[in-house]
């Protein structure tokens, strides 16, 4: 019995491994299919693997980072030939979410998302803190290589760094949302979700192809999606919008024409950024305040029900915690009250002709 639980145990082991490795690939392909070049180095201004990694590591725990090695080694031998070089590349895409993850327990992060603080925690510490480690690890290992120039360090370390992070502000909060996801929205919300969606297929490629610079005309859209349905709607249009923008900043067309390499990833990653730090913290804002209104309501009915009882004259006993059972009274309460009841207006007339 104990050596067929065992057996179990390492065969879920070894699917949940191969689940995240595979997930990992996947998401490196989708990652290549736009990539730029700086300085001769080719990068993704988002790097969806990373936002996989840490969501896997959130949702299943340590224990499945060899799929995330297994996906850097899949997805780098599918760039480029097995090398001493790459190596340090497995190390240190490992690391980051590693590193991820453990800094966002240990703050005491919730995967629902619903507080401002884990908001800002996945930004600081999952996103920009974290996403250090791969970067250098990676830029590093192609200086050793003399793949890159030492002139040449800071611009391929700042693009490597900003693609890793935003796959985690983005991807990351999709993830775990979906892992979480219970119930469908009602017809109503379908009806306004539609809308939205349409409206955001016609603004969001004018906004990114337009040689006018239209990029803010996104912004809307995003505020109204974070109103509106909290962090699916935000991220999901958060990551719409950065994916037109990626493509046309790779066809060097709209906001993106006429610029060097240096500044149109520069230009492009501070777009991707700020619509993912707008996503993200104002839908943990809205959602905190949500949560804290149902709260509050929820005490005023617990309140006003306490009320109702001491008006009718019979006073609730503060049940226990975990009991919702109903409140016992006094033995011989209720006769009490009602000889209480008879006497008032007896004394009421008695008090004129005393005086």
């Amino acid at each position: 019995m104990v050596a067929t639980e065992d057996l179990r145990r390492t065969g879920v082991f070894a699917l949940r491994t191969l689940a995240v490795a595979a997930c990992y690939y996947a998401a490196g392909r989708l990652g290549l299919l736009r990539p730029l070049v700086v300085e001769g180095a080719m990068f993704t201004p988002i790097w969806p693997p990373t936002g996989v990694a840490v969501a896997c590591l959130l949702i299943f725990g340590l224990r499945v980072w060899p799929g995330i090695t297994l996906g850097v080694l899949l997805v780098v031998l599918h760039i480029t030939s097995l090398r001493p070089d790459v190596l340090g590349n497995l190390v240190g895409s490992t690391a980051a979410p590693v590193c991820a993850c453990l800094m966002l327990r240990r703050v005491g992060f919730r995967t629902d998302l619903s507080r401002l603080r884990d908001g800002v925690a996945l930004v600081f510490l999952g996103a920009l803190t974290a996403m250090l480690v791969s970067a250098t690890v990676g830029v590093w290992m192609l200086r050793l290589a003399d793949r890159v120039d030492a002139d040449d360090f800071w611009e391929v370390w700042l693009a490597w760094w900003v693609g890793d992070a935003m796959g985690v502000l983005i991807v990351t909060p999709l993830l775990l949302l979906l892992h979480r996801a219970r119930r469908p929205l009602p017809v109503a919300r379908w009806k306004e979700a539609a809308v939205l969606t349409v409206v955001a297929c016609a603004v969001v490629p004018l906004a990114t192809r337009h040689a006018s610079g239209l990029l803010f005309l996104a912004f809307p859209l995003l505020i109204w999606a974070a109103l509106r349905f909290q962090l699916v709607g935000s991220m999901l249009c958060a990551l719409f919008t950065s994916v037109m923008a990626t493509v046309a900043a790779t066809q060097e067309v709209g906001p993106f024409a006429r610029l060097t390499r240096i500044e149109i990833m520069i230009k492009l990653q501070a777009f991707n950024g700020t619509m993912a730090l707008t996503a993200l913290l104002l839908s943990a804002v809205i959602t905190e305040q949500r949560n804290t209104r149902r709260s509050v309501e929820q005490a005023c009915q617990e309140l006003v029900e306490v009320v109702e009882h001491l008006t009718a004259g019979d006073t609730p006993r503060l049940a226990p915690p975990g009991d919702t059972g109903p409140a016992r009274h006094e033995p011989g309460r209720e006769q009490r009250e009602a000889e209480r009841t008879q006497r008032e207006p007896e004394e009421i007339w008695r008090k004129p002709e005393e005086s």
